[in-house]
């Protein structure tokens, strides 16, 4: 059997409590459990289904490139028809390299970093999550800004040790890390939007700030766009935002829901991928065509006139639709929203990093949750993910979230 019934840990329900649901379909904004119940979905494959599940446009160019053959091991028409795509797209990459996974993304963008740069260390920010690499499962030690320790086991001390960890939105904190260590570090690793501890929005210039210690100590600044690439806004957060970082991981709606992610940056420094230069990275299934031919149509999709200000407004009209229902039934409560990501703490002010995150009332999402669930909508089962729409949740969708949303948080005041 599975381990812990499940392949990936948040689907288990620990952070929420009771059963977990087996889903066996899932169409335009629904999903559907071996039941036969229907759920207005809000988790969106984690983020990959921006259409919608099952969109026909994406389903038959998946049919036609399965009638083609499996994969190829070999480079087809559709990866080079993608990489226009996504390059034309992402203002900051020149060339790009397609893998399977955001893991296999920021792994091998890490390698690049430390190859370009001849360093070893690394800075990440707490709560910040990118895959299950070793050098990026590690917490914060005993101070403000640390040295990191192994946030997994398995992973040794040494490798974690390598890493500082300071928290996101923390100024002062990567202003002193960068200028004790900046001449050692290879890479600052961080979510532009981050994602993984709910979402939390970067503080305005902090970003910037990140931009202006890797120039001024020649570290490489990686964004982790896996989760925020072509969702918050065609071409990343990156775009929306002007900070060009030096390299960048996507994954998710790339793919279109199948397997595949990738890593892309400059010339001068992608050229240093093998076989061109001497990093080396390979998968079998890199570039898989099923994958390439699901990313296209997903992306053809998102491209069309207006797309991203409709995704936009209905997110919106939900974020505010929740901060109401929050505020009538005297409910401390957070939403933030951009493009089609949104997320919500119960607290009593902005949560601008993860202790924050950590200190907001988790047992009250987890009621939440149920009650949400009970009224037909599925939420992702944890405080600490973040929300996604899709194209396909129309107006009657975003009025039934907006109702059972009501119902749930007046139940919270018992």
């Amino acid at each position: 059997m599975l381990v812990g019934g499940v392949n990936s840990p948040v689907r288990a329900f620990r952070a929420v409590g009771g059963e977990p649901i087996l889903v066996r379909r899932a169409e335009g904004p629904f999903i559907e459990d071996v039941e036969g119940r229907r759920y207005i979905d809000l988790v969106g494959a984690w983020g990959p289904a921006i259409v919608g599940h099952a969109h026909p446009q994406v389903v038959e160019a998946v049919r036609q490139a399965a009638g083609d053959a499996l994969g190829f091991g070999a480079t087809c028409p559709r990866e080079i028809a993608l990489a226009e795509l996504v390059l034309g797209a992402v203002p900051s990459c020149e060339l790009i390299r397609f893998v399977n996974t955001g893991t296999e993304a920021t792994m091998s963008a890490l390698r690049l970093a430390r190859a370009a740069t001849s360093r070893a260390r690394l800075l990440k920010f707490l709560g910040g999550y990118h895959g299950h690499v070793d050098p990026l499962l590690v917490a914060a030690g005993s101070g403000a800004a640390t040295h990191g320790v192994p946030d997994s086991a398995g992973v040794p001390a040494g490798v974690a040790g390598d890493t500082f960890v300071v928290e996101y939105n923390d100024f002062q904190a990567a202003r002193s890390i960068m200028s004790a260590h900046g001449r050692e570090i290879a890479a600052i690793i961080v979510e532009p939007i981050a994602g993984n501890m709910g979402m939390v929005m970067p503080e305005p210039g902090f970003l910037e700030l990140l931009r202006s210690l890797c120039d001024s100590s020649g570290t490489l600044l990686i964004f982790d766009e896996v989760m925020t690439a072509f969702r918050v806004g065609w071409g990343g957060y990156q775009s929306i935002r002007g900070v060009r970082p030096d390299l960048t991981c996507m994954g998710k709606i790339i793919g279109g829901g199948l397997p595949a992610a990738a890593y892309a940056g400059p010339r001068s420094l992608m050229e240093m991928v093998s076989p061109l230069g001497r990093v080396y990275q390979a998968g079998t299934y890199s570039g898989n065509p099923l994958a390439m031919a699901a990313g296209l149509a997903t992306l053809d999709l998102c491209r069309a006139p207006g797309f991203y200000d409709r995704l936009g407004a209905n997110t919106a009209r939900l974020a505010d639709g929740l901060s109401r229902g929050a505020r009538d039934a005297g409910v401390a409560a957070q939403v933030v929203h951009q493009g089609g990501m949104l997320g919500l703490f119960f607290a009593t002010r902005p949560v601008l990093n993860f202790a924050e995150a950590l200190a907001a009332d988790r047992a009250r999402f987890a009621r939440f949750f149920h009650a949400m669930l009970a009224r037909g909508v599925w939420l992702p089962p944890s405080p600490l993910e973040a929300w996604f729409v899709s194209a396909a949740h129309g107006e009657e969708e975003i009025d039934r979230i907006i109702a059972a949303a009501r119902e749930s948080m007046a139940e919270l005041r018992s």
